[in-house]
């Protein structure tokens, strides 16, 4: 990677943690314009980001969905940005799951054991939301099973990933507290980082085309 790029790769990724604090805060003192600007912004500055990191399809594809679902979920096209969401996810299964390092049970079954726990525990307060919210995270856990196998950084990424995404699920369901939407988007934000990062310092190990972040 040529100095310039590895420059440019640089300055994007400040502006993507940049973008982040500024997520954050603007959710903590409830500043609606500045929250939903500095949200949309997150994956299509990740993207740019693991362009430069020469990220493979795939993954890139798996960013751009997830900036198309961060924008419907801002309108009134909440299915579509879910099915957004799902298509991230679909292209992140399809990544981790072409080269995995390890296929460990005990992961899978520590995954599936906490699915089906949060899936009782929540299912009460989701009503006629029941079934998607526990089909969405059925794919959700997958990722994260997934990156686990991958590597340690992408598994530490599918795990913040479903975290966040149970933070909402604990609000559809009623079970709402101070706070939750800032750690909704602080572990949204890092486990996206964290996936994509994982993926391609693996192939950097690899190939030996490592350097220097």
């Amino acid at each position: 990677m040529n100095l310039r790029r590895l420059a440019r790769g640089r300055r994007v990724l400040a502006g993507f943690w940049g973008a982040t604090v500024v997520q954050v805060a603007a959710i903590v003192i409830d500043a609606k314009v500045v929250k939903q600007a500095s949200k949309v912004t997150l994956m299509p500055l990740l993207w740019q980001w693991s362009r430069t990191q020469d990220a493979p399809p795939l993954l890139q594809a798996a960013l751009l969905a997830s900036a198309a679902g961060d924008l419907l979920l801002e309108t009134d096209l909440q299915l579509a940005g879910i099915a957004a969401f799902a298509a991230a996810h679909a292209c992140y299964l399809a990544v981790f799951l072409a080269n995995p390092a390890q296929s460990s049970w005990k992961v899978l079954a520590a995954y599936a054991a906490l699915w089906a726990a949060l899936i009782a525990v929540l299912s009460p307060g989701l009503g006629g939301q029941r079934v998607p919210v526990a089909a969405y995270a059925l794919l959700l856990t997958a990722t994260a099973i997934a990156s686990r196998w991958h590597n340690a950084r992408s598994g530490v990424g599918g795990a913040l990933f479903l975290v966040s995404d149970a933070l909402i699920a604990l609000r559809l369901s009623g079970r709402d507290f101070p706070g939750r939407g800032a750690l909704t988007m602080s572990t949204y934000a890092v486990g996206q980082f964290l996936l994509a990062s994982g993926v391609t310092e693996a192939r950097d190990r690899v190939t030996g085309t490592g350097h220097p972040r």
